[in-house]
């Protein structure tokens, strides 16, 4: 293996599993911490398909979805007031999001690395995020997936509620997952200073 996909590795899984860690404290009524931290594996995804291509950029994916597993399988054996912080709704969720989302925008990243530099990323990000939020949360906690799990109830999360607090009245993960993309939105502007500066040094580096 060489160092740029170690590198790219070792940031996947400190992002991974500090998601993890941190999905446990909440921000707010519709926000944990973990919301603010996982964006930033797309990130990571975009510089390692910028820098090294696609095939590298799987390769740290699929480290970051070993990690995702062994931070699962570790909170199923976590009690907290309700059960294990990590049900099998969740793990499973966790998992087929963020696998799918990762793929998705390694794939648009690829298709649209000739255009302006910013595009790859921001909309290769921006897919990811749509598809990573509603599987996650669609999967873990929504009414329609109940089978997956069906000791497991979810009824909290399927109560309606308005949406943030004052608008129209939703399902509670719904509301949760528009709030969990908003950042990723967010975030996936944001990051795009550091992309390019990141890429920009890669690619002097990788030249020299």
């Amino acid at each position: 293996m060489n160092r740029s996909v170690a590198w790219g590795i070792a940031a996947m899984a400190a992002i991974v599993v500090a998601s993890n860690v941190l999905v446990q404290f909440l921000v707010g009524n519709w926000l944990t911490w973990g919301a603010f931290v996982y964006p930033f594996a797309f990130l990571v995804t975009d510089i390692m398909n910028r820098a090294y291509g696609p095939r590298s950029a799987r390769k740290v994916v699929v480290a970051g979805f070993a990690v995702g597993v062994l931070c699962s399988l570790a909170g199923s054996f976590l009690e907290g007031p309700g059960g294990p912080f990590v049900t099998l709704r969740i793990a499973l969720g966790s998992g087929t999001a963020f696998l799918a989302a990762q793929l998705l925008d390694i794939s648009v990243f690829d298709k649209l690395r000739d255009r302006d530099w910013w595009k790859a990323p921001l909309v290769s990000s921006a897919a990811g995020s749509i598809v990573d939020t509603f599987l996650f949360f669609g999967i873990a906690f929504s009414a329609q997936f109940s089978f997956v799990e069906p000791s497991n109830d979810v009824a909290w999360a399927n109560a309606l509620v308005p949406l943030f607090g004052i608008g129209p009245m939703v399902p509670l993960w719904f509301g949760l997952a528009l709030a969990d993309l908003m950042v990723k939105a967010s975030i996936a502007f944001v990051a795009l200073g550091p992309f390019r500066a990141i890429s920009k040094r890669l690619s002097i580096a990788n030249s020299a």
